[in-house]
């Protein structure tokens, strides 16, 4: 595999990950469920 592939296939790995997000805080918003994260080494639930 060329550096450009490993690149192209980087960008594509990020930006799925990132639609994923999106779609992930779009579901909890309208299921009005927590959302539970990692901040400073701590679980916190977010309510929507």
């Amino acid at each position: 595999m060329n550096t450009m592939n490993k690149i192209e296939q980087k960008r594509k790995i990020l930006t799925g990950l990132e639609k994923s997000y999106e779609r992930l805080l779009i579901s909890k918003r309208q299921k009005q469920s927590v959302l539970v994260v990692i901040k400073d080494n701590k679980i916190v639930k977010i309510k929507p």
